[in-house]
């Protein structure tokens, strides 16, 4: 029997009286013991959880959920006590609202254990997380004050959600002065609320920890919640749409980078990620407040940038694209960063940095002068350009023999043209002038962050820094750093924190959204364009893949050495690790790979007494076809050995042909021989013939042996398909069916990915893991 306060004896004769039932609940929280079984053996979990005390309110009475008693009584008009009825509808209605929205009644739920003492008669999702509960909370409180229940809430309830629309803020601000603070900012981030602006920052960095363990930004990307509930105090969240929470997660990332432990304060180089945010903030009404918005604009401009009339120096009109690229130096040069321009091979680079540097002469910047650094089969190509489209410029070539007796003259010539050779020779002279300007060309020499050439290039002073390479990307995120490490240092962090941050969960667990959130981080410093976007009016380009079927006794050779060499590749795995057995795997694939291209390659005893060859068969075929229809070939091969029998079945053949390899002393002349039409097919090593050559006079190219960096192939393809081709190109690549050759060119298609997705031309890395190993040395399929 439940009693209200008033005095009195209470009548128990007549029928109760009836009066209006109005839910009543207290919202509180506790730990509760949660019990899970695994097997044959039971855990126990102890979760701070919402938990609710319903009762019911009969004019002043309140009777808990519990509680047995069919009616209660209550203050009747003549001071005396009067019995009521329960209302059990009304009541079963109430319980049917609350456990709607997720409660389950305590006593149902023989897994979990409330504390000592608890007065509550529902706990809500016990299996749920904070958003889930905070979810419960501003669902829950909406839809009790509509229906007109009394609520109460215990003060430290630890769900709350802001009820009111929260404004967003951020602010950027110097960070402390001095040595360690030069250069670097500090971000405000948060919501205001009543006037009291809170802090959101801390709980996106602890958020980005915490999805670090959970799948990554990626998880986020997939979550299928509407909103996301932030803590701000101790009791209070801020629930956050989910797109703006994507936004707001992935600027955080970028400024950051994990370090935020370590450090709370940012680079300014990473300063161009805050202008995303800022035009989302202004579209909501707030913009991001900082004291150099300039300077972060300059850096997340369009990248393509306003094009500026052409140098007056300059002898070549630029397509609309290549005014663009000067533009895009230009905005580099004002911003005082370094950058990228990552064009597909054939669009022009090297004049577009000719023009860049024309500029900066005639403007009265080029005080010192730009240093271009080349492969050393390029030093040529830079000094026919330069004389060609700006023989204004005083040019000083380092390269030779006599170079030391050139050195006089550097710091009167408006361009020193070197070789990465000659960097690492004369490190020490570099290291001591000075240059306005320092250029890479195939920038992905330096891709190794440990060689000598990066290390000479560390000491050169330079007021701005360029890399042209249209392969930024041909294995792994660790030459994308290297380079960037250059470029630009601290965008990227450091090597440890970029391989925790970024290549980790990019190349190992695929993070769809960290890759977006790099992409936008290096973004603001690339330009990338394709032959298809900015030069319609090239021909098309149509590749094949051509199988080869090898015959019984290549086939029997193939599989003799594959058996031996997997069982090699197996002991050395197993002996010392898959990274310390690089050699033996590569030696093991180069034999497979020779045993496909032709058995005469192999210096072995079983191969010497097979005369089959059935991709030269098959190469010699579409030769003499090609050339019969009126069009000229460049064949590519890695193996130069390859290149010389294809050159004695040439000339057994009668056929007319040319050679390029390493060993060739003026390729200039060979190039211009063939292009003067001496010749209709071209033989090229693929190391040789991968850069520096202009072949448009070239139709057809055919790729004797695949090899695992796509980007390589298509540099040798580019020779021919650039701008000045005038007629269609067809590229051929030939493989072995069913064979090594075949895998490699699955491999191509992941490396592949990783660059065309990190540059925007179009997502698995190429890292070879042991699983990728046994599938390469797999049998011949039939």
């Amino acid at each position: 029997m439940t009693l209200s306060s008033c005095s009195g004896v209470p009548s128990e004769t007549g029928s109760p009286a009836r009066a209006r039932c109005v839910p009543s609940l207290r919202l509180f929280a506790g730990r509760v013991a949660i019990a899970t079984t695994r097997g044959l053996s039971c855990e126990v979990e102890e979760r701070l959880v919402p938990l609710v005390d319903l009762g019911f309110d009969y004019g002043g009475t309140r009777v808990r959920s519990s509680d047995a008693t069919d009616r209660v009584f209550r203050c009747g008009s003549g001071g005396g006590v009067e019995p009521v009825a329960r209302d059990a509808q009304s009541e079963t209605s109430a319980r049917r609202v609350l456990e709607s929205l997720g409660a389950v009644e305590a006593e149902c739920l023989e897994e979990v254990a409330l504390p000592p003492g608890c007065e509550a008669d529902y706990v809500v999702r016990a299996d749920g997380d904070e958003h889930s509960f905070c979810s419960f909370t501003a669902r829950a409180l909406a839809r009790f004050r509509a229906l007109g229940w009394r609520v109460s809430v215990d003060a430290k309830y630890p769900f709350r959600v802001v009820d009111e629309e929260s404004s967003f803020f951020a602010r950027v601000e110097p960070a402390a002065s001095g040595p360690a603070g030069e250069g670097r900012f500090r971000l405000e981030l948060g919501v205001s609320v009543d006037g009291e602006d809170l802090d959101l920052l801390a709980a996106l960095l602890d958020l980005l920890e915490r999805l670090d363990g959970e799948g990554g930004l990626d998880a986020l990307a997939k979550s299928s919640r509407g909103s996301w509930a932030l803590r701000v105090t101790e009791t209070h969240h801020v629930t956050v749409p989910i797109e703006r929470l994507r936004a707001l997660v992935r600027v955080v990332a970028e400024l950051y980078q994990g370090q935020h432990r370590r450090d709370d304060s940012f680079p300014a180089v990473r300063m161009g990620a805050l202008v995303a945010l800022d035009q989302s903030f202004r579209r909501a009404g707030a913009a991001v407040r900082w004291p150099d918005r300039t300077r972060a604009l300059n850096l997340a401009l369009d990248p393509k940038g306003t094009p500026a009339p052409p140098p007056e120096g300059l002898c070549a009109t630029l397509r609309p694209y290549q005014a663009a690229g000067v533009a895009f130096f230009q905005r580099l040069r004002r911003a005082g960063v370094g950058g990228l321009l990552a064009d597909e091979m054939g669009l022009g680079k090297t004049l577009q940095t000719i023009a860049h540097i024309c500029v900066e002469q005639e403007e009265g910047r080029l005080l010192s002068p730009a240093l271009v650094v080349a492969p050393t089969s390029l030093v040529g190509n830079w000094c026919r350009e330069i004389a060609r489209f700006a023989p204004s410029l005083r040019v000083t070539v380092l390269h030779g023999s006599d170079r030391r007796r050139r050195w006089p003259g550097v710091p009167d010539a408006h361009v020193v043209i070197t070789t990465y050779a000659v960097l690492v020779r004369d490190e020490e002279r570099f290291a001591a002038a000075r240059f306005h300007l320092v250029v890479l060309d195939e920038a992905q020499a330096i891709k190794n962050v440990r060689g000598q050439a990066r290390r000479a290039l560390a000491r050169i002073a330079a007021d701005h820094r360029l890399c042209l390479t249209g392969t930024p990307v041909e294995n792994n995120l660790g030459e994308m750093w290297s380079l960037f490490d250059w470029l630009a240092p601290d965008l990227l962090g450091g090597e440890l924190s970029f391989r925790r941050f970024w290549r980790v969960p990019i190349e190992q667990d695929a993070d769809a959204e960290r890759l977006g959130a790099l992409r936008e981080t290096v973004g603001p410093y690339v330009l990338r364009r394709l032959k298809r976007d900015v030069a319609p009016e090239l021909p098309p380009k149509t590749e094949t893949s051509v199988p080869v079927e090898l015959g019984p006794r290549q086939r029997e050779l193939y599989e003799s050495i594959r058996v031996a060499a997997h069982a090699d590749v197996r002991r050395a795995i197993r002996a010392r690790g898959l990274a310390a057995s690089t050699v033996t795997i590569l030696d093991a694939l180069t034999k497979l790979r020779q045993a496909c291209c032709d058995p005469r390659l192999l210096h072995i005893d079983s191969a010497r007494g097979v005369r089959e060859s059935a991709k030269l068969e098959a190469l010699t075929s579409m030769v003499v076809d090609g050339v019969a229809g009126g069009h000229r070939i460049l064949v590519f091969s890695q193996f130069t050995s390859m290149l010389a029998l294809v050159a004695e079945e040439l000339r057994g053949r009668g056929m007319t042909h040319l050679v390029l390899t390493g060993a060739t002393r003026d390729r200039q002349r060979v190039v211009d021989a063939f292009e003067d039409g001496r010749a209709d097919v071209f033989l090229i090593s693929l190391k040789a013939g991968g850069t520096g050559l202009n072949l448009t006079g070239a139709d057809t190219v055919i790729h004797y042996d695949p090899w695992w960096n796509p980007a390589a192939q298509a540099q040798a393809t580019d020779r021919a398909y650039r701008i000045g081709q005038r007629r269609p190109v067809f590229v051929h690549n030939l493989y072995a069916a069913g064979s090594v050759e075949e895998r490699v060119l699955a491999l191509q298609e992941k490396k592949r990915w990783l660059s065309t997705t990190l540059l925007g031309d179009g997502a698995r890395s190429g890292v070879i893991d042991e699983g990728q190993v046994e599938a390469l040395f797999a049998p011949l399929e039939v």
